[in-house]
C-alpha cells in the first residue's frame, strides 16, 4: 500500500511510520519541519520519502497526495496547548478539511483522523459510566471543539461522498518527548527521571494514559484496513490517579520527589477517564503493554538522555 502520513514527523508519526515501513509498505511524510522528518526517518533509507507541507495550505496537501498516489492517508497534524486561536483554526479545522477534500479529489481509499478523549468533556457529565463513542460530546475546551467540528466534518464527507474516513480517539498519551496537551502524567515520570522535584495540584487527579508506541501501533492497524466496522474508535488505556501514577514511579526511582498540593479535589474536575474501548479490542485485537512496564521504560528513556544509568 502507498500511505501519506500528514504531520507524520510529530509525536505519535514518528512511532507510526517506521511500523508501516517495516511492514512493506511505501511510506510519504509530509511534515512543515522538513528538516526535523528527515533526521527522524533516515535510518530507513529509502522506505520513507519526506516532502514539505503545511497543512493549512490547501496546494501543499493535495499536491503531496497526487504526487505520494496514496491510497491511504492519515492525518496527525494538529496542536494542543497554549496557541493563538487564530493558528489552532487553521491547523485543526482548516487543516482537516483540506486533508478530506484533497482525498475526496484524490479518491483515497481509506483516511484516518486524530481526534481526542477531549470531545467528551469532564468526566463528570457521564458519573461513574463507561463513555462510549456514541455518547454525547461534551468538550469544553477550544481544542475539543474543533476536535468536535472535525468528526462532523467527516460524518459529512462520508455521506456526501462515500468515503472512508476514520476518526481515533486517543486518550492521555504519554512518552518521554511529549511536549505538549495533557502532560502531568508525563512529566510525573520524566521529571523525577532527571533528578528533579515535580509537584500537582490534586493527588487524586485521573487519567488514562496510553503510551506512545501502542498509540501508533492503533493508528497502524486501524488505518490498513480498507474498511473498519465503524466510524470511530476510543484508543482507551489506564486509567489512574496521579497519586497511583506516582507510587509507580517510586518503584523504580525511590527518592523520587513527586509532591501535591492537594489530596482531593482533582477527580471531579478531571476529563474523560472511563473509556470504553471495546470497538477497538474486539475488531482489531489490541493489546497494551503493561502501564507499569511503560513507565520503566519512559524513565529510562530519560536517564539515557541525560547520560544515567538505566533503573531495573
Amino acid at each position: 500500500m502507498t500511505v501519506l502520513a500528514i504531520g507524520g514527523a510529530g509525536f505519535i508519526g514518528r512511532r507510526l511510520v517506521p511500523i508501516l515501513a517495516a511492514a512493506g509498505h511505501e511510506v510519504t511524510c509530509m511534515d512543515i519541519d522538513i528538516a526535523g522528518a528527515r533526521a527522524a526517518f533516515s535510518y530507513l533509507g529509502d522506505k520513507v520519502t519526506v516532502v514539505r507541507g503545511d497543512v493549512s495550505q490547501f496546494d501543499d496537501v493535495i499536491g503531496a497526495m497526487q504526487e505520494s498516489g496514496a491510497d491511504r492517508v492519515v492525518n496527525l497534524s494538529y496542536f494542543i496547548g497554549d496557541i493563538a486561536p487564530h493558528v489552532a483554526f487553521k491547523l485543526d479545522i482548516q487543516g482537516m478539511d483540506n486533508c478530506f477534500e484533497a482525498a475526496r479529489r484524490c479518491a483515497v481509499r481509506h483516511t484516518v483522523f486524530a481526534s481526542s478523549l477531549a470531545v467528551s468533556g469532564p468526566q463528570a457529565h457521564f458519573g461513574e459510566h463507561f463513555v462510549h463513542e456514541g455518547d454525547e460530546r461534551r468538550g469544553e475546551s477550544q481544542y475539543a471543539v474543533n476536535k468536535i467540528t472535525n468528526e462532523w466534518q467527516a460524518h459529512d464527507y462520508r455521506r456526501a461522498y462515500g468515503m472512508t474516513i476514520t476518526c481515533i480517539r486517543p486518550a492521555n498519551v504519554t512518552g518521554p518527548d511529549k511536549k505538549f496537551g495533557s502532560i502531568d502524567h508525563v512529566n510525573c515520570m520524566c521529571q523525577p527521571a532527571r533528578g528533579q522535584t515535580v509537584t500537582f495540584p490534586h493527588a487524586d487527579a485521573m487519567r488514562c494514559v496510553i503510551h506512545v508506541e501502542d498509540m501508533a501501533e492503533v493508528f497502524a492497524r486501524v488505518l490498513l484496513a480498507d474498511k473498519p466496522e465503524h466510524e470511530t474508535y476510543n484508543s482507551g488505556g489506564t486509567m489512574i490517579s496521579m497519586a497511583e501514577l506516582a507510587d509507580q514511579v517510586r518503584e523504580f526511582l525511590s527518592d523520587a520527589d513527586i509532591r501535591f498540593e492537594a489530596e482531593t479535589g482533582g477527580r471531579e474536575t478531571s476529563g474523560n477517564y472511563l473509556i470504553d474501548n471495546s470497538r477497538l479490542v474486539e475488531e482489531f485485537g489490541v493489546q497494551y503493554a503493561p502501564l507499569r512496564q511503560r513507565v520503566g521504560e519512559v524513565i529510562n528513556d530519560i536517564r539515557a538522555g541525560e547520560g544515567l544509568p538505566p533503573v531495573s
